[in-house]
């Protein structure tokens, strides 16, 4: 092995693997292109994207870690969301109350 050097594995990696996808078409209403990151709870994201946010509640794009999604304006765009995990506690952001995403003492099946 040289120092530095990077050996792959045989094949792809399948990222979120196993997890149920919601498919979802947001379209950016305002005048500047918005980005939207890897783990963000997606309802709290930009108010100038339209989308559903009441089905978008507890999921995040469908995306690699550290990444983001570009909406321009005006421009429809259907992307992938899988539900966040862990804990499903958001903070930050304008979660009113932050905390829990599912009520205390529900099982989390995800």
């Amino acid at each position: 092995m040289v120092p530095g050097e990077i050996l792959y594995g045989d094949g792809d990696i399948e990222i979120n693997a196993g997890a149920e996808r919601l498919a979802m078409e947001i379209v950016n209403t305002g005048d500047r292109p918005v980005q939207v990151g890897s783990h963000v709870h997606l309802p709290q994201a930009n108010a100038a994207l339209s989308f559903d946010r009441a089905a978008a509640h507890g999921h995040r794009l469908d995306i690699p870690a550290g990444t983001a999604v570009r909406f321009e304006p005006g421009v429809a765009q259907t992307v992938s969301l899988v539900a966040l995990g862990g804990s499903r506690e958001v903070h930050g952001l304008n979660l009113d109350p932050p905390g829990r995403l599912d009520p205390p003492g529900r099982l989390n099946n995800r």
